[in-house]
């Protein structure tokens, strides 16, 4: 199984898409064998492929990995997106897990009943905890650490525009993470991953969150 790489999920964003967005930034091809019956899950659990039986799964030299943080972080050490030394890696880690927490927010909301007070929230933090942080790592260098391109700048990217898209707006009081988008939209791979056609999933719908609860035999989620 070492050809192309092959990625196991929903025909949706979920927690896929950031390793969509590696890959993509990396120029690196993918397949994609969508869910979207419960007997294909239930052939993966068969077939031993999910090793604490939860998707996101990804083919990839001749591995079947799981984990959303191990496979986005081996993906970023193959494709020389994590830094060049230890110290580099742990900001890069660090400021990747925050994102990751934050935009995990976001990704519950096509479960939820009630989205006011969770968006709220979302709202809150990113202003308050979460955008702060890489505004000031932002004021002069041009990515996040070591004056170069790194996952960490990668999650971002896709962080602030899903933030854009339930909030309009938020950036204003951020001129330095705005300037980085305009950057980072530069980048040719990013550019055409952001046109109509590309492997860029849409923002959830119905149909995304009734496939996924329909998979796992679920009426909701459990939430964080």
């Amino acid at each position: 199984m070492s050809g192309k790489i092959t990625l196991h999920y929903f025909n949706g964003r979920g927690k896929m898409e950031s390793i969509r967005w590696l890959l993509t930034v990396a120029e690196v091809e993918f397949d994609e064998i969508y869910l979207t019956t419960r007997e294909q899950y239930e052939q993966l659990l068969s077939d031993d492929d999910l090793l604490f039986q939860q998707v996101p799964l990804v083919e990839i030299d001749g591995m079947k990995l799981v984990q959303t943080k191990a496979i986005f972080n081996y993906i970023a050490e193959k494709y020389n997106l994590h830094g060049k030394d230890p110290k580099d890696r742990v900001m890069i880690n660090m400021y990747s897990e925050g994102l990751m927490d934050l935009m995990e927010m976001i990704m519950i909301l096509p479960f939820v009943s009630d989205t006011k007070p969770k968006l709220d929230n979302i709202q809150k933090k990113a202003n308050e905890r979460y955008l702060p942080v890489f505004e000031k790592a932002l004021a002069g260098p041009v990515y996040l650490v070591g004056g170069k391109l790194s996952c960490a700048d990668v999650l971002l990217m896709e962080c602030t525009l899903m933030l854009e898209e339930k909030f309009t707006g938020i950036l204003a009081d951020f001129p330095n993470i705005k300037s980085f988008q305009g950057r980072m939209t530069r980048i040719p791979a990013i550019s055409r991953f952001l046109q109509p056609g590309s492997k860029r999933k849409p923002q959830p719908d119905e149909i995304y969150s009734k496939t996924v609860l329909e998979v796992f035999k679920m009426t909701s989620l459990p939430l964080p």
